[in-house]
Protein backbone atom coordinates (compact mmCIF):
# COMPACT_ATOMS: atom_id res chain seq x y z
CA UNK A 1 0.00 0.00 0.00
CA UNK A 2 3.15 2.13 -0.31
CA UNK A 3 1.44 3.75 -3.51
CA UNK A 4 -1.60 4.44 -1.94
CA UNK A 5 -0.15 6.15 1.04
CA UNK A 6 1.79 8.50 -1.26
CA UNK A 7 -1.14 9.01 -3.20
CA UNK A 8 -2.78 10.14 0.08
CA UNK A 9 0.16 12.63 0.74
CA UNK A 10 -0.32 14.14 -2.61
CA UNK A 11 -3.44 14.62 -2.48
CA UNK A 12 -3.17 15.99 1.40
CA UNK A 13 -1.04 18.40 0.13
CA UNK A 14 -3.45 20.11 -1.97
CA UNK A 15 -6.08 20.37 0.60
CA UNK A 16 -6.52 24.01 1.74
CA UNK A 17 -4.13 24.80 4.69
CA UNK A 18 -7.14 26.67 6.13
CA UNK A 19 -9.92 24.96 8.62
CA UNK A 20 -12.68 24.02 8.29
CA UNK A 21 -12.13 24.08 4.38
CA UNK A 22 -9.54 21.34 4.48
CA UNK A 23 -11.98 18.92 6.55
CA UNK A 24 -14.28 19.54 3.73
CA UNK A 25 -11.88 18.57 0.94
CA UNK A 26 -11.45 15.55 3.00
CA UNK A 27 -15.32 14.95 3.25
CA UNK A 28 -15.58 15.00 -0.48
CA UNK A 29 -12.91 12.86 -0.86
CA UNK A 30 -14.24 10.38 2.05
CA UNK A 31 -17.56 10.84 0.15
CA UNK A 32 -15.83 9.26 -3.24
CA UNK A 33 -14.24 6.38 -0.85
CA UNK A 34 -18.03 5.30 0.90
CA UNK A 35 -19.21 5.37 -3.05
CA UNK A 36 -16.74 2.71 -3.87
CA UNK A 37 -17.83 1.03 -0.86
CA UNK A 38 -21.78 0.96 -1.46
CA UNK A 39 -20.55 -0.04 -5.20
CA UNK A 40 -19.38 -3.60 -3.49
CA UNK A 41 -21.58 -3.65 -0.96
CA UNK A 42 -24.75 -2.65 -3.20
CA UNK A 43 -25.89 -0.43 -0.39
CA UNK A 44 -24.95 2.78 1.07
CA UNK A 45 -22.73 1.92 3.94
CA UNK A 46 -23.40 2.49 7.58
CA UNK A 47 -22.14 3.51 10.68
CA UNK A 48 -22.68 3.43 14.41
CA UNK A 49 -21.79 5.91 17.40
CA UNK A 50 -21.30 4.74 20.79
CA UNK A 51 -20.69 7.38 23.38
CA UNK A 52 -19.71 6.31 26.80
CA UNK A 53 -19.43 9.16 29.61
CA UNK A 54 -20.54 12.77 29.28
CA UNK A 55 -22.57 15.78 27.65
CA UNK A 56 -19.06 16.80 26.15
CA UNK A 57 -18.62 13.24 24.56
CA UNK A 58 -22.34 13.04 23.38
CA UNK A 59 -21.17 16.16 21.58
CA UNK A 60 -18.22 15.09 20.21
CA UNK A 61 -19.95 12.49 18.79
CA UNK A 62 -22.63 14.50 17.17
CA UNK A 63 -20.06 16.04 15.61
CA UNK A 64 -19.17 12.74 14.23
CA UNK A 65 -21.92 11.68 13.01
CA UNK A 66 -22.59 14.81 10.72
CA UNK A 67 -19.07 14.04 9.06
CA UNK A 68 -20.08 10.43 8.71
CA UNK A 69 -23.31 11.53 6.81
CA UNK A 70 -21.33 14.49 4.82
CA UNK A 71 -19.18 11.73 3.46
CA UNK A 72 -21.96 9.34 2.35
CA UNK A 73 -22.41 6.64 5.37
CA UNK A 74 -25.93 6.13 6.93
CA UNK A 75 -26.70 5.92 10.23
CA UNK A 76 -27.59 1.93 12.16
CA UNK A 77 -28.86 1.42 14.80
CA UNK A 78 -26.59 -1.43 15.42
CA UNK A 79 -23.50 -2.26 16.44
CA UNK A 80 -22.44 -4.84 13.33
CA UNK A 81 -22.31 -1.62 11.05
CA UNK A 82 -19.76 -1.03 8.32
CA UNK A 83 -18.22 1.69 10.30
CA UNK A 84 -18.18 1.56 14.14
CA UNK A 85 -16.40 4.28 16.98
CA UNK A 86 -16.59 4.39 20.61
CA UNK A 87 -16.66 7.35 21.82
CA UNK A 88 -14.81 7.02 25.36
CA UNK A 89 -14.28 8.44 28.70
CA UNK A 90 -11.83 7.57 31.46
CA UNK A 91 -13.15 9.59 34.44
CA UNK A 92 -13.72 5.71 36.34
CA UNK A 93 -12.10 2.35 35.61
CA UNK A 94 -15.57 1.08 35.10
CA UNK A 95 -16.39 3.30 31.60
CA UNK A 96 -12.57 1.73 30.53
CA UNK A 97 -13.94 -2.00 31.25
CA UNK A 98 -16.89 -1.62 29.27
CA UNK A 99 -15.28 -0.42 26.28
CA UNK A 100 -12.61 -3.18 26.27
CA UNK A 101 -15.67 -5.71 26.38
CA UNK A 102 -17.43 -4.32 23.89
CA UNK A 103 -14.26 -4.26 21.44
CA UNK A 104 -14.32 -7.77 22.45
CA UNK A 105 -17.59 -8.60 21.26
CA UNK A 106 -16.67 -6.79 18.21
CA UNK A 107 -14.19 -8.93 17.14
CA UNK A 108 -15.98 -11.65 15.86
CA UNK A 109 -17.91 -9.13 13.91
CA UNK A 110 -15.25 -7.91 12.01
CA UNK A 111 -14.24 -11.44 11.29
CA UNK A 112 -17.38 -11.77 8.95
CA UNK A 113 -16.82 -8.37 8.06
CA UNK A 114 -13.37 -8.09 6.45
CA UNK A 115 -14.54 -4.13 5.55
CA UNK A 116 -15.60 -3.69 8.62
CA UNK A 117 -13.29 -0.36 10.41
CA UNK A 118 -13.57 0.26 14.05
CA UNK A 119 -12.27 3.64 15.51
CA UNK A 120 -11.69 4.79 19.04
CA UNK A 121 -11.73 7.71 20.60
CA UNK A 122 -12.35 10.29 23.11
CA UNK A 123 -10.53 10.79 26.51
CA UNK A 124 -9.74 7.36 27.23
CA UNK A 125 -7.09 7.43 24.51
CA UNK A 126 -5.17 9.86 25.36
CA UNK A 127 -3.92 7.96 28.11
CA UNK A 128 -0.79 6.29 26.70
CA UNK A 129 -1.56 2.84 28.88
CA UNK A 130 -4.56 2.25 27.39
CA UNK A 131 -3.62 2.66 23.82
CA UNK A 132 -0.80 -0.06 24.59
CA UNK A 133 -3.25 -2.64 25.63
CA UNK A 134 -5.43 -1.97 22.48
CA UNK A 135 -2.29 -2.34 20.26
CA UNK A 136 -1.18 -5.44 22.02
CA UNK A 137 -4.55 -6.74 22.49
CA UNK A 138 -6.62 -5.83 20.03
CA UNK A 139 -5.10 -5.10 16.73
CA UNK A 140 -8.14 -5.42 14.17
CA UNK A 141 -8.94 -1.95 16.02
CA UNK A 142 -8.17 0.40 12.70
CA UNK A 143 -8.49 3.89 13.93
CA UNK A 144 -7.51 5.59 17.26
CA UNK A 145 -7.54 9.26 18.03
CA UNK A 146 -7.81 11.80 20.75
CA UNK A 147 -9.86 14.61 22.59
CA UNK A 148 -7.49 17.19 20.67
CA UNK A 149 -8.17 16.55 17.06
CA UNK A 150 -11.66 15.26 17.16
CA UNK A 151 -12.12 18.56 14.35
CA UNK A 152 -9.77 16.63 12.20
CA UNK A 153 -11.81 13.03 11.77
CA UNK A 154 -12.79 13.54 8.17
CA UNK A 155 -8.76 14.05 7.37
CA UNK A 156 -8.56 10.54 9.24
CA UNK A 157 -11.29 8.63 7.90
CA UNK A 158 -9.58 9.69 4.28
CA UNK A 159 -6.56 8.45 5.49
CA UNK A 160 -7.91 5.36 7.10
CA UNK A 161 -8.96 3.91 3.52
CA UNK A 162 -5.28 3.92 2.58
CA UNK A 163 -3.72 2.72 4.86
CA UNK A 164 -2.19 -0.69 6.51
CA UNK A 165 -2.56 -1.62 9.67
CA UNK A 166 -3.47 0.57 12.86
CA UNK A 167 -3.93 4.29 12.23
CA UNK A 168 -3.01 5.96 15.29
CA UNK A 169 -3.28 10.15 15.80
CA UNK A 170 -3.09 11.44 19.19
CA UNK A 171 -2.24 14.67 20.12
CA UNK A 172 -0.93 15.69 23.65
CA UNK A 173 -2.75 19.18 24.03
CA UNK A 174 -3.98 21.66 21.11
CA UNK A 175 -5.31 25.30 21.83
CA UNK A 176 -7.17 24.78 18.28
CA UNK A 177 -10.83 25.41 17.91
CA UNK A 178 -12.89 24.46 14.45
CA UNK A 179 -15.69 26.09 13.77
CA UNK A 180 -18.85 25.30 11.49
CA UNK A 181 -17.93 21.62 10.93
CA UNK A 182 -21.42 19.24 10.23
CA UNK A 183 -23.19 18.23 13.10
CA UNK A 184 -26.05 15.42 13.68
CA UNK A 185 -27.69 16.10 16.36
CA UNK A 186 -29.96 13.63 17.92
CA UNK A 187 -32.77 15.68 18.89
CA UNK A 188 -34.29 18.47 16.69
CA UNK A 189 -35.59 20.21 19.19
CA UNK A 190 -32.81 20.76 22.08
CA UNK A 191 -29.00 20.38 22.02
CA UNK A 192 -25.51 20.70 23.67
CA UNK A 193 -23.48 23.65 22.44
CA UNK A 194 -19.73 23.72 23.69
CA UNK A 195 -18.87 26.67 24.95
CA UNK A 196 -15.19 25.92 26.27
CA UNK A 197 -13.03 22.77 26.46
CA UNK A 198 -10.25 21.90 28.55
CA UNK A 199 -10.29 22.24 32.29
CA UNK A 200 -7.39 24.22 34.50
CA UNK A 201 -8.70 23.08 38.46
CA UNK A 202 -6.56 19.63 38.62
CA UNK A 203 -8.72 18.17 41.19
CA UNK A 204 -6.43 15.30 42.42
CA UNK A 205 -8.62 12.45 41.59
CA UNK A 206 -9.57 14.14 38.29
CA UNK A 207 -7.57 12.78 34.99
CA UNK A 208 -10.12 15.06 32.94
CA UNK A 209 -7.23 17.55 32.70
CA UNK A 210 -4.71 15.72 31.51
CA UNK A 211 -6.86 13.58 28.58
CA UNK A 212 -9.31 17.36 27.62
CA UNK A 213 -5.91 19.48 27.81
CA UNK A 214 -6.05 23.35 29.62
CA UNK A 215 -8.99 25.12 29.60
CA UNK A 216 -10.12 27.19 25.55
CA UNK A 217 -12.89 29.56 25.21
CA UNK A 218 -14.82 30.00 22.34
CA UNK A 219 -15.50 33.14 20.83
CA UNK A 220 -18.85 34.73 22.11
CA UNK A 221 -19.68 35.32 18.87
CA UNK A 222 -19.22 31.78 17.26
CA UNK A 223 -21.37 30.55 20.16
CA UNK A 224 -24.05 32.96 19.73
CA UNK A 225 -24.05 32.71 16.10
CA UNK A 226 -24.08 29.04 16.49
CA UNK A 227 -27.21 29.21 18.77
CA UNK A 228 -29.14 31.34 16.48
CA UNK A 229 -28.91 28.81 13.60
CA UNK A 230 -30.29 26.34 16.07
CA UNK A 231 -32.76 28.09 16.70
CA UNK A 232 -33.83 28.56 13.26
CA UNK A 233 -33.61 25.11 13.10
CA UNK A 234 -36.65 24.61 15.60
CA UNK A 235 -34.45 24.07 18.97
CA UNK A 236 -36.10 25.54 22.01
CA UNK A 237 -33.78 24.12 24.79
CA UNK A 238 -29.93 24.50 24.20
CA UNK A 239 -27.04 23.19 26.83
CA UNK A 240 -23.95 25.28 27.49
CA UNK A 241 -20.93 22.67 27.77
CA UNK A 242 -17.62 23.31 29.55
CA UNK A 243 -16.09 21.17 32.00
CA UNK A 244 -15.99 24.43 34.32
CA UNK A 245 -18.36 26.84 32.69
CA UNK A 246 -17.85 29.04 35.21
CA UNK A 247 -14.41 30.18 34.52
CA UNK A 248 -15.62 30.63 30.93
CA UNK A 249 -14.17 33.46 28.77
CA UNK A 250 -10.90 33.93 30.91
CA UNK A 251 -8.54 33.14 28.59
CA UNK A 252 -10.22 34.92 25.54
CA UNK A 253 -8.44 38.52 24.49
CA UNK A 254 -10.93 40.08 25.07
CA UNK A 255 -11.91 38.47 28.23
CA UNK A 256 -15.85 37.68 28.91
CA UNK A 257 -17.80 36.02 31.82
CA UNK A 258 -20.21 33.51 31.65
CA UNK A 259 -23.21 35.72 33.32
CA UNK A 260 -22.20 37.97 30.47
CA UNK A 261 -22.20 35.28 27.64
CA UNK A 262 -26.12 34.24 29.68
CA UNK A 263 -27.19 37.59 28.81
CA UNK A 264 -26.60 37.70 25.28
CA UNK A 265 -28.54 34.14 24.29
CA UNK A 266 -31.42 34.80 26.17
CA UNK A 267 -31.81 37.37 23.96
CA UNK A 268 -32.24 35.32 21.33
CA UNK A 269 -35.65 34.74 20.22
CA UNK A 270 -36.81 30.81 19.05
CA UNK A 271 -34.82 29.71 22.33
CA UNK A 272 -37.24 28.58 25.34
CA UNK A 273 -34.95 27.38 27.76
CA UNK A 274 -31.26 27.51 28.70
CA UNK A 275 -29.38 24.71 30.76
CA UNK A 276 -25.63 24.88 31.51
CA UNK A 277 -22.89 22.22 32.72
CA UNK A 278 -21.03 21.69 34.98
CA UNK A 279 -20.20 24.91 37.54
CA UNK A 280 -17.51 24.67 40.09
CA UNK A 281 -18.20 26.26 43.58
CA UNK A 282 -15.34 28.11 43.70
CA UNK A 283 -16.02 30.17 40.42
CA UNK A 284 -19.48 30.76 40.62
CA UNK A 285 -20.36 34.75 41.03
CA UNK A 286 -22.81 36.95 42.42
CA UNK A 287 -23.07 38.02 38.85
CA UNK A 288 -24.12 34.77 37.68
CA UNK A 289 -26.51 33.86 40.38
CA UNK A 290 -28.13 37.89 39.70
CA UNK A 291 -28.36 36.39 35.93
CA UNK A 292 -30.44 33.19 37.00
CA UNK A 293 -32.58 34.90 39.26
CA UNK A 294 -33.74 37.60 36.38
CA UNK A 295 -33.75 35.52 33.65
CA UNK A 296 -37.10 33.99 32.18
CA UNK A 297 -35.55 31.29 30.13
CA UNK A 298 -32.42 30.04 32.68
CA UNK A 299 -33.66 26.56 33.63
CA UNK A 300 -34.27 26.71 37.28
CA UNK A 301 -31.25 23.63 38.01
CA UNK A 302 -28.01 24.26 38.87
CA UNK A 303 -25.49 21.37 39.39
CA UNK A 304 -22.93 22.16 41.78
CA UNK A 305 -20.62 19.55 42.84
CA UNK A 306 -19.44 19.37 46.40
CA UNK A 307 -17.60 15.86 46.07
CA UNK A 308 -16.95 16.00 49.72
CA UNK A 309 -18.64 17.30 53.11
CA UNK A 310 -14.96 17.14 55.11
CA UNK A 311 -12.78 19.83 55.18
CA UNK A 312 -9.55 17.75 55.49
CA UNK A 313 -10.81 15.91 52.56
CA UNK A 314 -11.60 18.85 49.82
CA UNK A 315 -8.61 20.14 50.71
CA UNK A 316 -6.79 16.85 49.45
CA UNK A 317 -8.73 16.38 46.44
CA UNK A 318 -7.67 20.34 45.93
CA UNK A 319 -11.02 21.46 45.72
CA UNK A 320 -10.67 25.35 46.71
CA UNK A 321 -13.53 25.58 48.52
CA UNK A 322 -14.48 24.21 52.13
CA UNK A 323 -17.72 22.91 53.30
CA UNK A 324 -18.44 25.97 55.31
CA UNK A 325 -17.99 28.14 51.99
CA UNK A 326 -20.22 25.62 50.50
CA UNK A 327 -23.10 25.44 52.57
CA UNK A 328 -22.95 29.25 52.52
CA UNK A 329 -22.92 29.54 48.53
CA UNK A 330 -25.91 26.90 48.56
CA UNK A 331 -28.38 28.62 51.05
CA UNK A 332 -27.25 31.95 49.20
CA UNK A 333 -28.62 30.30 45.58
CA UNK A 334 -31.74 29.52 47.70
CA UNK A 335 -32.19 32.80 49.25
CA UNK A 336 -32.49 34.72 46.16
CA UNK A 337 -33.81 31.49 43.47
CA UNK A 338 -36.31 29.71 45.89
CA UNK A 339 -37.15 27.53 43.24
CA UNK A 340 -33.91 26.47 41.68
CA UNK A 341 -33.35 22.85 42.52
CA UNK A 342 -29.41 22.13 43.32
CA UNK A 343 -27.90 18.93 42.29
CA UNK A 344 -24.69 17.25 43.45
CA UNK A 345 -21.78 15.30 42.58
CA UNK A 346 -20.29 13.02 45.58
CA UNK A 347 -17.31 11.01 45.83
CA UNK A 348 -16.91 7.86 48.34
CA UNK A 349 -13.54 6.40 49.37
CA UNK A 350 -11.12 9.27 48.43
CA UNK A 351 -7.55 7.79 49.88
CA UNK A 352 -7.64 8.59 53.74
CA UNK A 353 -11.15 8.94 54.04
CA UNK A 354 -12.61 7.84 57.26
CA UNK A 355 -16.61 6.88 58.22
CA UNK A 356 -16.32 10.00 60.08
CA UNK A 357 -15.27 11.85 57.06
CA UNK A 358 -18.31 10.07 55.42
CA UNK A 359 -20.57 11.98 57.92
CA UNK A 360 -19.77 14.54 57.32
CA UNK A 361 -20.82 14.66 53.83
CA UNK A 362 -24.16 13.00 55.49
CA UNK A 363 -24.28 16.16 57.34
CA UNK A 364 -23.61 18.45 54.74
CA UNK A 365 -26.72 16.70 52.05
CA UNK A 366 -29.01 16.50 55.15
CA UNK A 367 -28.24 20.78 55.57
CA UNK A 368 -28.37 21.77 51.72
CA UNK A 369 -30.67 19.18 51.27
CA UNK A 370 -29.95 18.20 47.42
CA UNK A 371 -33.20 17.49 45.03
CA UNK A 372 -30.77 14.79 43.66
CA UNK A 373 -27.32 13.96 43.65
CA UNK A 374 -24.83 11.16 42.27
CA UNK A 375 -23.07 9.49 44.10
CA UNK A 376 -19.83 7.34 43.06
CA UNK A 377 -17.31 4.84 44.40
CA UNK A 378 -13.66 7.14 44.00
CA UNK A 379 -12.03 5.25 40.90
CA UNK A 380 -8.08 5.17 41.08
CA UNK A 381 -6.83 6.70 38.11
CA UNK A 382 -2.74 6.46 36.98
CA UNK A 383 -1.37 10.05 36.42
CA UNK A 384 -3.26 11.63 39.14
CA UNK A 385 -1.72 12.88 42.41
CA UNK A 386 -4.48 10.40 44.30
CA UNK A 387 -3.39 7.93 42.94
CA UNK A 388 -0.15 7.58 45.05
CA UNK A 389 -2.18 7.95 47.97
CA UNK A 390 -3.41 5.50 50.57
CA UNK A 391 -6.02 3.80 49.52
CA UNK A 392 -9.53 2.93 51.32
CA UNK A 393 -10.15 -0.55 52.42
CA UNK A 394 -13.07 -1.69 49.94
CA UNK A 395 -15.72 -2.65 52.79
CA UNK A 396 -15.14 0.59 54.26
CA UNK A 397 -15.99 1.97 51.44
CA UNK A 398 -18.90 0.22 50.34
CA UNK A 399 -20.41 0.84 53.84
CA UNK A 400 -19.54 4.40 53.56
CA UNK A 401 -21.33 4.83 49.95
CA UNK A 402 -24.70 2.69 50.90
CA UNK A 403 -24.99 4.88 54.14
CA UNK A 404 -24.45 8.02 52.02
CA UNK A 405 -27.09 6.95 49.41
CA UNK A 406 -29.72 6.14 51.44
CA UNK A 407 -29.51 9.98 52.48
CA UNK A 408 -28.84 10.93 49.49
CA UNK A 409 -32.82 9.57 48.28
CA UNK A 410 -34.26 10.06 51.24
CA UNK A 411 -33.65 13.87 50.67
CA UNK A 412 -34.15 14.06 47.24
CA UNK A 413 -37.56 12.06 47.61
CA UNK A 414 -38.83 14.42 50.36
CA UNK A 415 -37.59 17.53 48.22
CA UNK A 416 -39.44 16.48 44.98
CA UNK A 417 -42.31 15.90 46.81
CA UNK A 418 -43.19 19.53 47.18
CA UNK A 419 -43.95 20.01 43.72
CA UNK A 420 -47.12 17.76 44.42
CA UNK A 421 -50.47 18.97 42.67
CA UNK A 422 -48.68 21.83 41.71
CA UNK A 423 -49.27 22.68 37.45
CA UNK A 424 -45.57 23.25 35.56
CA UNK A 425 -43.96 23.45 32.01
CA UNK A 426 -42.85 20.87 30.57
CA UNK A 427 -40.64 19.73 27.27
CA UNK A 428 -42.13 17.13 26.03
CA UNK A 429 -38.65 14.67 25.05
CA UNK A 430 -40.00 11.18 23.89
CA UNK A 431 -42.35 8.35 24.19
CA UNK A 432 -42.20 6.91 27.66
CA UNK A 433 -39.74 3.63 27.30
CA UNK A 434 -41.94 1.80 29.47
CA UNK A 435 -44.90 2.55 28.86
CA UNK A 436 -45.83 3.61 24.83
CA UNK A 437 -48.98 5.15 26.29
CA UNK A 438 -47.17 8.10 27.84
CA UNK A 439 -45.02 10.66 26.94
CA UNK A 440 -41.79 12.05 28.74
CA UNK A 441 -41.55 15.40 29.51
CA UNK A 442 -38.41 17.58 31.22
CA UNK A 443 -39.47 20.44 33.78
CA UNK A 444 -37.21 23.23 34.01
CA UNK A 445 -36.11 21.74 37.62
CA UNK A 446 -34.95 18.94 35.60
CA UNK A 447 -37.29 16.31 36.90
CA UNK A 448 -39.13 13.97 34.44
CA UNK A 449 -43.16 13.52 34.41
CA UNK A 450 -44.78 11.29 32.38
CA UNK A 451 -48.12 11.47 30.83
CA UNK A 452 -50.85 11.01 28.15
CA UNK A 453 -50.54 13.10 24.72
CA UNK A 454 -49.99 12.72 21.63
CA UNK A 455 -46.86 12.30 19.84
CA UNK A 456 -46.98 15.19 17.57
CA UNK A 457 -46.57 17.28 21.11
CA UNK A 458 -42.52 16.12 21.19
CA UNK A 459 -40.64 18.87 21.07
CA UNK A 460 -43.12 21.37 22.55
CA UNK A 461 -43.40 22.70 25.57
CA UNK A 462 -46.95 21.99 27.17
CA UNK A 463 -48.37 23.08 30.89
CA UNK A 464 -48.72 19.60 33.13
CA UNK A 465 -50.49 19.24 36.41
CA UNK A 466 -48.07 16.99 38.69
CA UNK A 467 -50.80 14.17 40.08
CA UNK A 468 -48.54 11.53 41.57
CA UNK A 469 -45.02 11.72 43.03
CA UNK A 470 -42.92 8.07 42.06
CA UNK A 471 -39.89 9.03 43.87
CA UNK A 472 -37.81 10.68 41.48
CA UNK A 473 -40.24 11.53 38.77
CA UNK A 474 -43.67 12.46 38.80
CA UNK A 475 -46.96 10.94 36.66
CA UNK A 476 -49.14 13.70 35.59
CA UNK A 477 -51.97 15.30 33.41
CA UNK A 478 -51.71 17.78 30.80
CA UNK A 479 -53.95 21.29 31.03
CA UNK A 480 -55.75 22.14 28.49
CA UNK A 481 -54.11 25.46 26.92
Amino acid sequence: MQDGKENWAEAAAKAPAKEPERQYYFMKRAGARADELAGRLGRRPTFHVTTFGCQMNARDSEKLCGVLESAGFTESEEENADFVIFNTCTVRDNADQRVYGRLGELKGLKKKKPHMKIALCGCMMQEPSAVEKIKESYRFVDLIFGTHNIYKFAELLDMLYETDGMLIDIWQDTDKIVEDLPVKRKYPFKSGINIMFGCNNFCSYCIVPYVRGRERSRGPKDILREIEALAADGVVEIMLLGQNVNSYGKNLEEPVTFAELLREVEKIDGIERIRFMTSHPKDLSEELIQVMKGSKKICRHLHLPLQAGSNRILKAMNRGYTKEEYIALAKHIREEIPDMALTTDLIVGFPGETPEDIEETIAVVKEVEYDNAFTFIYSRRTGTPAASMEQVPEAVVKQGFDKLLKTVQDTARERIKRYQGQVMEALVEEVNGQDASLLTGRLSNNTMVHFAGPVSLIGKIVRVRLTECRGFYYLGEMEES
